[in-house]
């Protein structure tokens, strides 16, 4: 099963994540399916960077969110698009 997630880079005490389709029982910093953005939580404009084409492709083949990637998704809207593209 894959799973949207985040991997994390960057030194320590200055987190830089990756949010990564991986399979579920991988490592954090595994090898990804694909790469589908960024996120950094030190940077108040523009902390995340989403491919929401590929996110949506992947959410509608069955791939699941952990909470944290869904909360970034939900505030940048893709996840409302992928809940209207459902109930069509």
């Amino acid at each position: 099963m894959l799973k949207l997630r985040l991997t994390r880079l960057g030194r320590k005490k200055s987190p830089f994540y990756r949010i990564a389709a991986m399979e579920a029982l991988g490592k954090r910093d595994g090898k990804a399916v694909a790469y589908l953005g960024t996120y950094n939580p030190l940077v108040a404009e523009n902390q995340v960077k989403v491919k929401e084409e590929e996110v949506l492709r992947f959410l509608s083949n069955g791939a699941q969110p952990t909470e944290t990637v869904k909360s970034i998704l939900v505030k940048e809207g893709i996840w409302a698009k992928f809940e209207a593209s459902k109930k069509k």
